[in-house]
């Protein structure tokens, strides 16, 4: 695998409810993205990174499951203009497993909003399911 030099922000978001330990969400988040710079409040999570290489366990578990149908589908469903979104199933990103939820009430606990922005996202996306 060989991770473009392409200018892009990852962005993921999500809620945190009173069950659950902001610092485990953190965790977690910083497990799936590593190199994200990680902010919350009492409610909510946002992580950024302006790094693709954050991606690079996302793109490891797509290509060895051979998932890359089914995020190609959500990556192109949500494309506006140089950017794009998907779902991650918070549960799943507890134990460093990756699902990609279709709905947000997919999730019980509310996933994990993904968001990728690149002048470039045409190539980030062809890296992601197709290299």
């Amino acid at each position: 695998m060989n991770t473009p030099n392409l200018s892009c922000k990852i962005e993921m978001f999500c809620t945190v409810n009173p069950s659950e330990s902001i610092e485990k969400v953190e965790q977690t988040i910083s497990s799936i993205f590593p190199y994200s710079v990680i902010k919350n409040n009492e409610f909510t999570i946002n992580a950024i990174s302006k790094e693709l290489r954050s991606f690079e366990k996302i793109y490891h578990f797509i290509h060895n499951n051979k998932l890359q149908k089914n995020f190609l589908r959500s990556l192109e469903d949500n494309l506006e203009n140089d950017t794009t979104w998907f779902y991650l199933n918070k549960q799943a990103a507890f134990v460093e497993q990756i699902a990609i939820c279709e709905e947000f009430d997919e999730s019980p606990l509310g996933p994990i909003k993904v968001t990728l922005t690149s002048s470039n996202i045409d190539r980030i996306i062809d890296w992601i399911v197709f290299d």
